[in-house]
């Protein structure tokens, strides 16, 4: 596993982190405190450093499973990040409040069982709350006060990641950005990168749809953000399939499939849509979630391939460019 810096002031991560949504069990099929050990497992044993939560996350369940995993651990998981996020549970959209982020961190510091959170992140808040300003300022004092290390923001929009990238002392931008959300590579990235702002990559796989297995007939369990948020009914539609209808989404998939060329075959789809990503030298570390220790794997696995040829980067570009932006509905 490679490692990058978060930002220029940041700590090291591995270049493939994990996506821990999926261990709250609050969509999906649910994964219980035995499956989530085993994936957390994998993901260590494969070199990864960073686990990424939230406390919505199944309302504190996933940071409760990464604490007693880290616990259960010992020295063996001593070198693992956490980054999680306030600004979703009990407060969104206007009760942003020095008060409640404090109240917010202090639980996250219980459920995870330390004394100071890794990267505390802005949890995709209203835009006019992150122009404000005032937020950031209490997450300097926290800071101030030990109880975070660093902090960052998880954003929704372009606009959103240029705003906060001018916060002084911020360490890191969460941003969705795939082969299906190209958006980014003109301007968010260059200035992020340029200001030595730390990129972390989620839904790097669109939800699924970049993994090739899908087609039109799939379905999705009640609970499943990916049958209620298709449409963007619950949150940001661009959080479930990078905001493409679904049915679009998989004929768009399916024509990625045949772009792979001779001599990289032997990748899956998932593996060359990460490896998309990483070859974006801004990006500090993509977050894909995990349903299954050898999922885990495979996703780390991918540090360690060689960049995709340049050909193919310019052919996903044109393609993005032709076939998929006019398609991608929400804030972006």
């Amino acid at each position: 596993m490679k490692t990058r810096t978060l930002g220029r002031n940041g700590f090291e991560v591995s270049e493939m982190g994990l996506g821990c949504w999926q261990l709250g069990s609050d969509w999906g099929t649910g994964i219980d405190q035995d499956g989530a050990f085993a994936i957390l497992q994998a993901a260590v044993d494969s070199g990864v450093t960073l686990f990424d939560t939230a406390d919505v996350y199944g309302a504190g369940k996933s940071e409760r499973a990464i604490g007693a995993f880290l616990k259960q651990s010992g020295a063996s998981a001593s070198n693992i990040r956490v980054a999680t996020k306030y600004g979703r549970m009990d407060v969104y959209p206007d009760n942003y409040t020095a008060d409640t982020m404090r109240a917010a961190v202090e639980g996250s510091l219980e459920r995870l069982g330390v004394d100071s959170l890794d990267l505390l992140q802005l949890h995709c808040i209203p835009t006019e709350v992150m122009r404000d300003g005032t937020v950031f300022d209490w997450m300097r004092d926290l800071q101030a006060e030990g109880l975070i290390k660093q902090f960052g923001a998880s954003v929704e929009t372009v606009e959103e990641g240029l705003i906060c990238i001018e916060q002084e002392g911020i360490a890191s931008l969460q941003v969705i950005f795939n082969i299906f959300r190209q958006k980014l590579v003109k301007q968010l990235l260059p200035q992020a990168q340029e200001k030595g702002v730390g990129l972390i990559v989620r839904l790097p796989l669109a939800s699924g749809l970049l993994a090739g297995k899908m087609t039109a007939d799939t379905t999705f369990a009640e609970s499943d953000h990916r049958n209620y948020n298709k449409d963007g009914d619950a949150f940001n539609v661009g959080e479930t399939f990078a905001g493409l209808p679904f049915g679009k989404g998989v004929e768009l998939a399916d024509q990625i499939k045949a772009m792979t060329p001779e001599g990289i075959s032997d990748l899956s789809m998932a593996q060359l849509a990460l490896r998309w990503i990483l070859d974006h030298d801004a990006v500090s570390t993509v977050i894909p979630g995990a349903s299954s220790p050898a999922q885990a794997k495979a996703n780390a696995a991918v540090s360690d391939l060689d960049p995709l040829p340049k050909e193919l980067h310019a052919e996903l570009s044109d393609f993005y460019a032709a076939e998929v932006h006019e398609h991608i509905r929400g804030a972006y």
